[in-house]
């Protein structure tokens, strides 16, 4: 069974209105602070869906029922962490962000260190970002391709092109109010996909809660030991531990030190509004994980077959859609996980072009006037929309489960960066050269756990981020030229 014309339109009505809705900002962006900032103009609330529907991905969307389709509900563990780690962010990190009138995360490394580690932290997040994002953006094909049967190129090239006319015109308040609106689109889809799911299970909710109690589906918390020192399990990526410790770390590496995030906390009308923003996106977050997993169990009530009959898990969601769902409620649901992937990659395309701008080229050229900065803008959001299609290419059948792959890509940088913000904020003794060694071995871990260890991507950022940060402290104090805050 293929989409409708019913569907087809609901579809192409999304694409349609929500690039239009877009390009309502242009004439707003006059300055850089009007693009990358949005005039630092917008309410909590909208901060607070943005942040979400940044977060969250086609990846998040096909991946997390999947993999509740081969587990359980553990990975709310991390999501615990999720939420201590915003905690985190906002008492650390958020009061430095709103000490003068930064545009970018890398700025505050600038002012506390020096710029050669400011180049050195933006360069890292570009690169980290953009491969990241590559995955994210390959993963449109997979729903894409499954849906209306077109290419895996095309179905990337369609999403990318659309997402980049409202981007590269109406900068950071077309993407933030996008997202509001995708963020309603992709969760009344998701609920209503949800009860359309739960009715078509032979037997109703007996049935799938016989199921879910028979195979442990519901289980969330996972304290399982090691018997031996050290004793917490480092292989199994979703146990308590790994999840409140390593998921608290990567949030407050991913919200406090990537652009992607701290771009949107920089938005608000003041601090106390950031914080707000931070904090109830946390809690929306916990909401959608659990809706994301809850999808799944009910998939597997439905089906009761392995995923490898699926080839992959990631599959599993979008071909039930495509199949089984009623006319028009399938056309809906494609177009909510269109909506999850638009407003990821809008978010990264205006993020990559504000850190290339602001921390590369500006700091070079600081004479050049805001009009030829604002157009500079717009060409490097064209050149990232390119940079990312080619990197979605390039993931094409190199990859399994992909919000996996998402995460693990990000941990690998997340820690050291993680390490050198925490360097700069909670010591006074440490400096730029020690920050950059600390820094270099932190990553070297983190690509040594990444490349040849066993050890559950979800330790990643909290070793590095602590290898980073002792390393750092080391190497400064035999200077005597000691950092100033």
């Amino acid at each position: 069974m293929r989409l409708t014309r019913i569907d087809l339109a609901i579809i192409a009505a999304y694409l349609a209105g929500v690039t239009l809705f877009g390009l309502r900002f242009r004439q707003r962006q006059r300055t850089m602070r009007d693009y990358f900032l949005a005039d630092r103009d917008i309410p909590w609330w909208a901060i607070s869906l943005s942040i979400v529907a940044a977060e969250t991905s086609t990846l998040t969307i096909i991946s997390i029922p999947g993999l509740a389709y081969d587990s359980n509900f553990t990975f709310l563990q991390v999501v615990m962490g999720y939420v201590v780690g915003r905690i985190i962010i906002s008492f650390v990190l958020l009061p430095q962000y709103f000490r003068g009138e930064l545009f970018t995360a890398y700025q505050l490394i600038e002012r506390r260190f020096g710029p050669a580690l400011r180049t050195i932290t933006a360069g890292l997040f570009l690169l980290t970002r953009a491969a990241a994002e590559g995955v994210r953006v390959y993963a449109v094909s997979i729903v894409v391709s499954i849906a209306l049967g077109t290419g895996e190129v095309s179905s990337i090239a369609i999403i990318t092109l659309l997402t980049l006319i409202y981007t590269f015109e109406g900068g950071l308040a077309a993407v933030i109010w996008t997202d509001v609106v995708q963020t309603f689109i992709y969760v009344s889809g998701t609920l209503v996909g949800l009860f359309t799911i739960l009715h078509l299970v032979p037997g109703g909710w007996g049935s799938v809660a016989k199921i879910a109690v028979e195979f442990h589906k519901f289980q969330v918390f996972d304290t399982s030991l090691l018997p031996h020192w050290p004793y917490l399990n480092f292989v199994k990526p979703y146990t308590l531990w790994a999840g409140i410790i390593g998921g608290a770390f990567l949030t407050t590496a991913s919200h406090g030190t990537d652009q992607l995030i701290v771009q949107r906390l920089l938005a608000a009308r003041n601090q106390r509004q950031s914080m707000i923003a931070l904090l109830s996106s946390g809690v929306a977050v916990f909401f959608q994980f659990g809706l994301f997993l809850f999808v799944g169990v009910l998939l597997f009530a439905y089906y009761r077959v392995p995923s490898s009959s699926f080839a992959r898990a990631d599959r599993i969601y979008p071909t039930f859609i495509v199949t089984h769902m009623p006319h028009g409620i399938a056309g809906l649901l494609i177009a909510a996980i269109l909506a999850a992937a638009m407003s990821n990659l809008s978010a990264a395309l205006n993020s990559l072009s504000s850190s290339s701008i602001m921390d590369f080229y500006v700091r070079f050229r600081p004479a050049v006037d805001e009009r030829h900065r604002l157009q500079l803008a717009r060409l490097a959001t064209l050149a990232w929309a390119l940079i990312l299609f080619a990197l979605a290419l390039l993931a094409l059948h190199r990859v399994a489960r992909v919000i996996e792959v998402g995460l693990q890509i990000a941990s690998v940088a997340y820690g050291a960066l993680l390490g050198v913000f925490l360097l700069g904020v909670l010591t006074k003794r440490a400096n730029q050269a020690g920050a950059i060694v600390g820094m270099i071995c932190g990553l070297a871990i983190e690509l040594y756990l990444w490349r040849w260890s066993s050890i559950a991507f979800t330790w990643w950022v909290a070793i590095g981020t602590c290898a980073t940060f002792a390393v750092g402290y080391a190497a400064s104090l035999p200077s005597k030229n000691r950092a100033t805050t």
